[in-house]
């Protein structure tokens, strides 16, 4: 099998940032498009508020799973550092460890969401309208979330020592086959939202079996075997410190997102619609952005470990740079063309012009300061790389999280628009940037006085 890992502590960064960002700036566009065309489908083939009822189950869905999807960018780090210090038997064992949490987790989360998919669903003031069909969408959407928990874990594993190209070609493959099915069960069958869902968890069934074929058949560290499938407890705590951290931060992001989808169901179905094609288009731009930020994890944890921290420097400000540019071009172009992609989504009706200025309206506001986003998690990931992942987490729930919350129950409550709902955003992302920026200086001045310690003892 050919080995598509790439060594991060040696040769030209930038060309080696490059070739292992785009395999996952590809892989997050084509898992956007297959999502998008969940929305299209479902949006203009389904009855009306069925793009609501699928786009209002999505903040709740990432603040039950994201606890378990930190762990596995635990996984990413350690196995990264592991591969930096060349230690195969590290990257082994961080690699078995993390596939057995991927199953556990998996099994876990389906019983968890199938049974709160109502009551949470009604706390967030979903409409009478469309909460009957979000419920449906979000059960059968957890019953395959063991499939979706294996391939994030798996690839993780990959990214850490390299590999980006493989979860790529997983998830095209997996991708094909859900837009397949959505337009079979939606276009022919009618099955609405449940065929969005039935088409979703099949093709996670697939990339999730896909992932497995490979780790049982690599000649890489990453290999799993009957002898060595245990939970190595080292690792655990490993992957526990860097990785909980980040699961906690990206649930309690998903808390001031539940607050803010909460906030825009109250605006009515046609809002709901509008505000979900907006961000399902942002989503390209985030993930073009986070994949950058991914790369500075990757690159900043395995450099790491081989202790080579004047490439890491390099790494945060090449990768800081690069997620600006790419936020900036996607976003101009975004709000350029703001009006023919919604129009994608949105069905014609009595509610399309409400729903398409929602969009317009969302667009206009966030889409075009989303370079801040990319900047915070760019510095955040860097941070996370070095072995701060706490501290990391900490800014991020006091500069973004709390202050969201804040904002609406002061701002928003004094003001009750969209306007002012959608503002929580790039203020949030530019407080924490500061504050990111300030604490991986305070690092770089630590490590680089702990550096000049070892010499003068050697």
């Amino acid at each position: 099998m050919k080995n598509f890992e790439i060594n991060m502590t040696e040769g030209k960064l930038f060309p080696k940032i490059v070739r292992f960002t785009v395999p996952v700036v590809l892989a997050g566009i084509l898992q956007l498009l297959y999502n998008a065309s969940d929305m299209i489908v479902v949006g203009r083939f389904a009855e009306p508020g069925s793009l609501g009822a699928v786009g209002a189950t999505s903040s709740l869905i990432n603040l039950i799973i994201n606890v378990f999807i930190g762990l596995s960018v635990g996984g990413c780090v350690v196995a990264a550092r592991y591969y930096g210090q060349g230690d195969r038997e590290g990257v082994s064992r961080t690699s078995n460890t993390a596939y057995l949490i991927s199953l556990i987790s998996g099994f876990a989360l389906a019983v968890i969401g199938f049974f709160i998919a109502r009551p949470m669903l009604k706390a967030m003031a979903t409409p009478p309208d469309v909460i009957d069909r979000s419920v449906l969408y979000m059960r059968i959407y957890f019953i395959g979330i063991p499939g979706s928990m294996v391939y994030n874990f798996g690839s993780a594993i990959m990214r850490g020592c390299g590999d980006t190209r493989r979860p790529l070609l997983y998830l095209a493959v997996s991708g094909l086959v859900n837009v397949g099915l959505n337009l079979v069960l939606v276009i022919v069958f009618h099955m609405g939202v449940a065929g969005v869902a039935v088409a979703t968890i099949v093709s996670q069934a697939l990339s999730a079996t896909m992932v497995f074929i490979y780790l049982l058949r690599t000649d890489t560290a990453c290999r799993i075997t009957r002898k060595t499938l245990r939970i190595s407890k080292k690792e655990l705590i490993m992957i526990m410190k860097v990785g909980l951290p980040s699961g906690i931060q990206g649930s309690v992001f998903s808390i001031s997102n539940v607050l803010i989808q909460s906030s825009v169901n109250s605006f009515g179905s046609a809002a709901m619609d509008g505000n979900t094609a907006s961000g399902n288009l942002e989503g390209f731009i985030y993930t073009a952005m986070n994949s950058v930020a991914q790369a500075a994890m990757s690159f900043v944890s395995q450099n790491y470990g081989a202790g080579n921290f004047e490439r890491i420097k390099k790494t945060v400000r090449q990768c800081v740079l690069l997620a600006v540019c790419t936020g900036l071009v996607l976003s101009t172009l975004a709000v350029i063309f703001s009006h023919p992609l919604l129009s994608m989504y949105i069905k014609k009706g009595e509610t399309a012009e409400t729903a398409m200025s929602v969009g317009v309206l969302r667009l206009s506001v966030i889409a075009t300061t989303y370079f801040l986003c990319g900047i915070m998690d760019t510095l955040s990931c860097s941070v996370r790389g070095i072995g701060h992942s706490t501290v990391s987490m900490v800014v991020s729930l006091i500069g973004a999280c709390a202050f969201r919350v804040l904002w609406i129950y002061t701002a928003f409550a004094a003001s009750r628009s969209l306007l002012t709902l959608y503002l929580s955003y790039p203020i949030s992302w530019a407080l924490t940037d500061v504050a990111h920026l300030i604490c991986l200086i305070a690092f770089f001045r630590m490590e680089k006085k702990r550096i000049e310690k070892l010499r003068l003892k050697t």
